[in-house]
């Protein structure tokens, strides 16, 4: 039965099939799957414990940090600085890349996460989630890490995923050969197989955008939007707008049921005019992830997976899901935009 499959146990039977994977790579997904255990556990009890609110503390995002955001974080940097597996790391809390202490073994791998993705909804008990993505470095293992070795093109990942906690904790990842859920069963405390090789449906009938930032939007990204809203396109009938304001609860359910979600450039803030997502760690895992489902992702025109970053924290414009609705975005971006 794929229920009784665990992480290790899929990743043992795939293993030759992953390009360059060895034991070590094995070691790094169980520090993750310990790393949600711990977050998940805390998650559920947030209203007991004193880990709702924010911390008074400002990240390099400029944004108020919450303090599941730095339990979630300080997890993370701990148990995967532990691994033996990995010579750096960089998270959406932490401005500069962070290395892996003196004195610790290291490894050729590099992981880079959001620790906690949607922590904006954690005081109203809504979905959040853990993204990540991992990278095989490319300068001489024994040398010091660099630049090069983190800001590789996004096509470069050898694995990413994501940890949705919700009404169920689930592992949704992909290692270069489709996309897998495992869920956590509290009674064994493992992660075990529910969701084998899971498929984005071709089209859907869903649009995820917060349309509350229309006046901020140009004139192609309104476009976009109205064609999602008439009855003018291929369902014959508006799309349904689901939009929760997390970007794993959001993706997880359009992997699901099909659609798009969308966080489209807007000029509300001026440090920020190509939109709030950052590339590295959340728009970068999820496009491998959809694409290894049969869907896609771009910045509007360009492939995701095509990006070369030229620095850590680069934000995006992205728009992903169904085949469909994110091929109609690109047409109506190039015919707006010439």
């Amino acid at each position: 039965m794929t229920q009784q499959i665990t992480v290790t146990e899929h990743l043992l039977l795939h293993q030759k099939q992953i390009p360059g994977a060895t034991g070590q790579f094995t070691h790094l997904f169980n520090e993750l799957v310990l790393s949600a255990k711990i977050i998940s556990r805390d998650v559920s009890k947030a209203g007991l414990v004193d880990v709702l609110g924010f911390t008074g503390e400002i990240n390099v995002q400029g944004e108020e940090v919450k303090k599941l955001d730095e339990f979630a974080n300080r997890i993370l940097i701990h148990r995967m600085a532990r691994s033996g597996v990995l010579c750096a790391m960089a998270s959406e809390e932490n401005a500069d890349i962070i290395d892996i202490p003196h004195g610790l073994p290291q490894g050729s791998y590099i992981i880079i996460f959001d620790p906690l993705d949607g922590s904006s909804n954690t005081d109203v008990n809504v979905n959040i989630g853990t993204i990540f993505s991992i990278y095989r470095r490319k300068s001489k293992v024994g040398t010091p890490v660099q630049s090069s070795d983190v800001l590789q093109c996004c096509s470069e990942q050898v694995a990413a995923g994501y940890v949705l906690y919700g009404s169920s904790t689930m592992l949704v990842f992909t290692t270069g050969d489709g996309v897998h859920g495992f869920t956590l069963d509290p009674g064994v405390g493992e992660f075990l197989l529910s969701h084998p090789n899971m498929k984005i449906p071709e089209r859907g009938k869903i649009y995820s955008v917060n349309e509350g930032y229309w006046s901020y939007w140009d004139e192609a990204t309104k476009k976009v939007i109205n064609h999602f809203k008439s009855a003018d396109n291929i369902n014959g009938h508006p799309y349904s707008l689901r939009y929760i304001g997390s970007l794993v609860a959001d993706f997880h359910r359009n992997l699901i049921y099909g659609g798009i979600f969308m966080y489209p450039a807007d000029h509300r803030d001026p440090h920020k005019p190509v939109g709030k997502l950052r590339l590295m760690c959340e728009a970068a895992p999820m496009a491998m992830l959809v694409e290894q489902a049969g869907g896609m992702a771009t910045d509007g025109t360009k492939r995701i997976l095509d990006i070369v970053p030229h620095e850590l924290h680069q934000r995006v414009p992205l728009f992903i899901g169904s085949k469909h609705e994110v091929s109609v975005v690109r047409d109506i971006y190039e015919e707006q935009n010439g």
